[in-house]
């Protein structure tokens, strides 16, 4: 088993999906192998508008020939493993590459960076997550109840990596994995609640929005901003009971078995559509907004 760098673009002919699968030829399959049961970073190259560098971070479950393309391959990722990063990590930073390994004894780029698929170091690996995962700048969240001892200006740590050895057995954690989700659901909405519009951010500088998953974890929802929403907590809990949900056009649907269905209209933002990223890889899936509304939405 090896780490790996997968490389995706937003506008790929393949067929990725990048939470579940990751499309590839055959000459790319000793390479893809090798990181079965292992990590990889994926990388968005410098040359797509927009460009996040490494973005995001998956475990390689298994490999398998793509059933509807002869030739082609699929890496199937293990499920609730894909994490975006909190930070996308450029290409190079003031210290020069941050992956090491594409230099050559000369000390200049190496053709392995043209490559779609490459083996990545560990100590490569470390430096990649060590700078994506950092949330210490984010917004924290809310506190529900005061301290002992009372008081409200309570501050939260932030998450701390463990040892660099160690790093990928930190990704399985619930801990890192909400906070990291949360950061980059508010980041991607602006702190704004996606239903109501509103922004707020309470006098400890936390925003008064939850990042939910439209398709929850506990049902194999994948930790990618696509299954995202940011909801302020009363939007949150109409959309978790089913109260609320959206079409695959983002117009927000009410359910008929509310009992103040007039009242969940005046709460919602004036368009009666919810506020969608700029970035259109970003936006709500049709994926995972057909199953909210097959599985949770009260028709």
């Amino acid at each position: 088993m090896t780490y790996g760098v997968f490389v995706h673009r937003t506008d790929s002919i393949y067929d990725d999906s990048p939470a579940e699968r990751y499309q590839f030829p055959r000459r790319y399959l000793g390479r893809v192998e090798a990181t079965v049961g292992d990590w990889i970073v994926y990388y968005e190259p410098t040359k797509v508008m927009g460009a996040r560098g490494y973005f995001a971070v998956a475990k390689i479950e298994r490999v398998v020939p793509d059933p509807t393309a002869p030739g082609m391959f699929l890496a199937l990722i293990e499920p609730g493993s894909y994490l975006d990063f909190a930070h996308p990590v450029p290409f190079a930073d003031p210290d020069g590459l941050v992956e090491r390994g594409l230099l050559n004894e000369e000390g200049k780029i190496s053709g392995r960076a043209q490559a779609a698929v490459r083996s990545l170091s560990p100590t490569d690996f470390d430096r990649i997550l060590a700078v994506g995962l950092d949330d210490r700048d984010a917004l924290l969240p809310r506190i529900g109840a005061p301290p002992l001892g009372g008081g409200f200006g309570e501050e939260q740590a932030p998450f701390q990596l463990e040892q660099p050895r160690e790093r990928g057995l930190s990704l399985t954690s619930r801990i890192l994995r909400d906070r990291v989700f949360r950061r980059v659901v508010l980041r991607a909405y602006d702190e704004r609640c996606a239903i109501s519009g509103l922004k707020l951010i309470n006098g400890g500088g936390r925003a008064e929005v939850d990042a939910a998953h439209i398709r929850p974890v506990e049902a194999s929802g994948p930790d990618i901003i696509s299954n995202g929403l940011a909801l302020s907590g009363t939007a949150h809990w109409m959309f978790d009971r089913g109260l609320i949900s959206l079409a695959d056009d983002l117009e927000i649907l009410v359910s008929r078995q509310a009992n103040d269905p007039d009242g969940i209209r005046a709460f919602i933002n004036r368009s009666g559509r919810a506020l969608a990223p700029s970035r259109a890889s970003d936006r709500p899936h049709p994926h995972f907004l057909t199953w909210h509304r097959e599985n949770c939405f009260k028709q």
